[in-house]
């Protein structure tokens, strides 16, 4: 939910330095708490693997909800071929599922302002066996006391499980995992959540950005926001995307049905 990266010494770093998306710290395995939430799949390395790049989260049975920093990586690397998942392990007996993308138009991923880093893929087949995530009302974290709230994160990624040294390397992971975090602030575009170990806080580190952090603990099904950055050694500040909205909302409601 920081930055998509791509295996390659040179690309990798490029890539570091550019685009801001994620994977779940301090956390633990998903299994099947969290089946609505998967991964943007690529091919990458040689021989070619299936790796998890991003995360995101059906939103309806045909529509998956990520960001547009994703595709825009793809773009600049030459990256055409994509695939969805929503198996909590991404290995030669996933599930992959294929569809369209579509990135909200003037979507970047930096600043303070209302970025629109949204992308969603529809999918060409409805996924019938899943429980889509629902979509916050307009406005709705301005009228909740954030913080007495919990708040979960789900992807795939890097992982960190002790405050000492860096993550795991990029592709050391490719489970569904999910943490629990604590309100730090409400911007006008943005949710700031805590992922202070020392807190008690889990979050979201490099490979899954477009993930959602869902309003409750672990059973919560009501998204809120999405992975787009924080702190650059994944144990401070979780900086997630607003998902209530009038900018989301507007880009959302082209492809599904916002309350």
């Amino acid at each position: 939910m920081r930055r998509a990266i791509i295996v390659g010494s040179f690309t990798t770093l490029v890539l570091v330095s550019v685009l801001p998306a994620g994977a779940i710290t301090f956390g633990q395995l998903d299994g099947e708490l969290h089946p609505q939430v998967g991964a943007l799949v690529v091919e990458l390395g040689d021989p070619p693997q299936l790796v998890p790049f991003c995360s995101g989260t059906l939103i309806s049975p045909t529509v998956f909800l990520t960001a547009a920093h994703c595709f825009q990586a793809f773009d600049a690397f030459g990256i055409e071929d994509f695939w969805v998942t929503l198996s909590n392990k991404v290995d030669a007996s996933a599930t992959l599922l294929t569809g369209t993308s579509h990135v909200a138009t003037g979507a970047n991923s930096g600043g303070l302002n209302d970025t629109l880093d949204l992308a969603v893929v529809v999918l060409d087949d409805a996924v019938t066996s899943v429980t889509p995530a629902q979509l916050p009302t307009l406005g709705l974290l301005n009228e909740t006391a954030l913080r007495e709230e919990t708040f979960t994160p789900v992807g795939y990624g890097t992982t960190r499980d002790t405050q000492q040294g860096g993550f795991k390397s990029l592709f050391d992971n490719f489970d569904r995992r999910y943490a629990t975090q604590s309100f730090l602030a409400l911007q006008k575009a943005w949710l700031l959540l805590s992922m202070n170990p020392a807190t008690g806080s889990g979050g979201t580190c490099y490979g899954d950005s477009g993930g959602p952090h869902f309003l409750g603990g672990t059973s919560s099904n009501l998204i809120v926001s999405l992975t787009v950055t924080g702190d650059a050694v994944c144990k401070a500040t979780d900086k997630t995307y607003r998902l209530d909205t009038v900018g989301a909302r507007g880009f959302l409601d082209d492809f599904v049905s916002v309350p």
